[in-house]
């Protein structure tokens, strides 16, 4: 990748029927994006070798209720590719927050998966450092990248060495058998794997610079996960729903519980029979059980419960 910026043509298999598909030049970095429906906002975070292609069963379904915003992070699908952005999620959350600025989004909840559960986390704990938690009203994790994730952490390790940067920079490029492997192992049920999956998540890694910024992002993950266990006590206040499936492949399930004890203000729900995409899956369920939370507080978070518990004592004694 060389130092000159490179933006990426649109295929159409990263377009979502019925989907404003937009651009943004944000501080020198020019975005991707997707846009749908009208009201509060929504911004949706993609995971790790995804972009806004991630969404594309959910989009329309939330925008009857949110004014949604799926992005393409820089160096992913189809936003700007640089060796000047470093791939942490440090750096990414600021890039976040300058794309809320320059949209005018003073407030919004925030759906974020996998690395980009992980990522709403850091901006949520970026948000808290400037005083501006409030930007933040609900939080939807679906699997979560954390410390206690287990599962995946001996292949980043391995990523990050030398031999592990000629694997991922050169063998998964040069070798789609590869990444279709990583892929099938995020599905619980092979039949539900929707037919353009695989296509299009590998058209999101096609533009050069796509690999090079993987191995970034492995190089950082360890202290990415750092980052994410000291913000927490700073946003354990904003009503939060860990979503998992039981047959997570990618992040254990069980760390569902270990960010729960964490986070105060939080819910869990697990998914039976359910791997690290139900958005893919079983997306009107997926659907069904964000709105619940983002909409109808359901499943009640400890605070809200404590909070509806005053509110009716002082109706009893009214």
């Amino acid at each position: 990748m060389s130092e000159a910026s490179y933006l990426p043509d649109v295929p159409e298999i990263a377009r979502v029927a019925g989907v404003e598909d937009c651009t943004a030049d944000i501080n020198g970095i020019r975005w991707r994006y997707l846009h749908a429906g009208s009201g509060p906002a929504l911004v949706v975070i993609h995971g790790l070798m995804a972009f806004s292609f991630s969404w594309r069963f959910v989009l329309q379904d939330l925008a009857q209720h949110y004014s949604v915003y799926a992005l393409d992070l820089p160096n992913c699908g189809f936003s700007e590719r640089s060796e000047r952005f470093p791939g942490t999620l440090v750096s990414d959350a600021e890039y976040l927050v300058s794309f809320l600025d320059h949209l005018g989004i003073e407030q919004c909840d925030v759906l974020g998966t996998s690395r980009g559960g992980g990522l709403t986390i850091a901006l949520a704990g970026l948000l808290a450092e400037r005083g501006a938690l409030h930007r933040v009203r609900r939080l939807v994790l679906s699997a979560p990248i954390n410390p206690w994730m287990r599962y995946s952490l001996s292949r980043i390790r391995f990523a990050r060495t030398p031999v592990g940067r000629i694997y991922v920079v050169h063998m998964a490029r040069k070798f789609p058998f590869i990444i279709r492997d990583f892929f099938l192992k995020l599905y619980v049920d092979k039949a539900r794997i929707p037919a353009d999956s695989f296509d299009g998540y590998r058209a999101g890694l096609d533009p050069p610079g796509s690999f090079e910024h993987l191995w970034n992002i492995a190089r950082s993950w360890m202290s990415d996960l750092q980052r994410i266990n000291s913000v927490l006590p700073l946003v354990e206040s904003i009503p939060a729903l860990f979503l998992w499936g039981d047959r997570d492949a990618a992040v254990a399930a069980s760390s569902a519980e270990e960010l729960h004890k964490r986070w105060k203000n939080s819910a869990v729900v697990v998914m039976e029979r359910m791997g690290h995409m139900p958005y893919e899956e079983v997306p009107r369920e997926f659907n069904r059980i964000v709105l619940d939370f983002l909409l109808r507080g359901t499943p009640s978070t400890p605070l809200e419960n404590e909070e509806r518990g005053l509110a009716a004592a002082e109706n009893s004694r009214a």
